[in-house]
């Protein structure tokens, strides 16, 4: 098999070390690796596969070899080197905002959309960690019945936010006073992710509708979002209903789910059998359950989905990204 010159940018923060223990993982066809942070981190030693590598900074000619560039070093530094690296031949996957909806670009989700790649440069985006777990199901319903509208509710980890987010809920739960969220995230949900629009939707909520239509390439369909924090480490979860174009029954719709790639159906309440983070910690699985009718609409359909945010939500799904695009001989 074929080993590949790769890059981790952003190496020494969250998402960037879970890159590395994925990468790891999934034994992907590493012949050298580099790792790339701030001029703060850079000099500092990470370990990867028994070995001791330099983190180094980013300068002009950095990207020189390197074939597969893995991202997650915030939207100003994708701005500036995810370019700098295409222009040195490598396929980026950048897990930042910024590339997510320009055109050129493509938003995939490789279990439903990595022909989006074709013809498309090679900055290659992930999409929003929420976005990716509920794309998921709603592709097989799509396909069978044909999608009209969703609305999403989300219940969002605070790993979402970084370490600083972890920090928090760490720190209030001990009785300290917050340091980050505007408020004591250990004693309630905060309906605030990202800034607020003109529109009264936060950017997060933004992203999931814009996202949603570009990842299913339905550029009209209905979408719309509530995203919450809640005080939980890790794992996100999303509330989503959705009214279809045709008729369904249930065995229908656990049959489509089941069927789809990356889906896991947990969905047997009378045995309190249902996705919750917990089990959704530490994999890249998206759980799929408490499948329900929506009692307001013809052909809707309720459901409850979870994943781990940092995982499937970032770091797998650029590395699974990388590895679809090799087994298709794109790379």
């Amino acid at each position: 098999m074929k080993k590949y010159n790769v890059a981790v940018v952003g190496a020494t923060g969250l998402v960037g070390s879970t890159f590395l223990k994925v990468l790891k993982e999934y034994d992907f066809p590493i012949k050298n690796l580099t790792l790339f942070a701030s001029e703060r981190s850079a000099g500092k030693a990470v370990e990867y596969d028994g070995k001791e590598y330099i983190v180094q900074k980013l300068e002009e000619g950095c990207f020189d070899g390197i074939e597969i560039a893995l991202f997650s070093a915030g939207g100003s530094v994708s701005e500036k080197w995810a370019p700098e690296a295409e222009k040195s031949g490598a396929v980026v996957i950048d897990n930042s905002s910024a590339w997510r909806m320009v055109k050129e670009c493509a938003l995939i989700v490789p279990e439903i959309n990595l022909d989006a790649f074709d013809n498309a440069r090679k900055i290659v985006a992930n999409p929003n960690c929420s976005t990716i777990q509920s794309v998921l199901p709603l592709k097989p319903l799509n396909d069978k019945f044909g999608l009209k509208r969703v609305v999403y509710s989300t219940y969002q980890a605070v790993s979402g936010s970084g370490q600083k987010g972890k920090n928090d809920l760490i720190r209030t739960l001990k009785g300290e006073e917050p340091e980050f969220y505007p408020y004591n995230i250990s004693q309630t949900c905060i309906p605030h992710i990202d800034v607020f629009t003109d529109n009264g939707y936060t950017k997060e909520e933004i992203k999931m509708v814009n996202e949603t239509r570009k990842i299913l390439n339905m550029p009209d369909l209905k979408v719309s979002a509530t995203c919450v924090r809640v005080p939980v480490l890790n794992a996100h979860a999303v509330s989503i209903m959705v009214e279809l174009d045709k008729p369904f029954t249930l065995e229908e719709v656990r049959e489509a789910f089941a069927s789809q790639p990356g889906i896991i159906v947990v969905d047997d309440p009378a045995n309190l059998k249902y996705p919750v983070s917990t089990i959704a910690n530490g994999n890249d699985g998206v759980y799929v359950g408490r499948i329900r009718r929506d009692l307001s609409c013809d052909n809707g359909i309720l459901f409850y989905a979870v994943s781990d945010n940092i995982r499937k939500g970032a770091a797998a799904n650029a590395v699974q990204i990388a590895e679809a695009l090799i087994k298709a001989d794109k790379i």
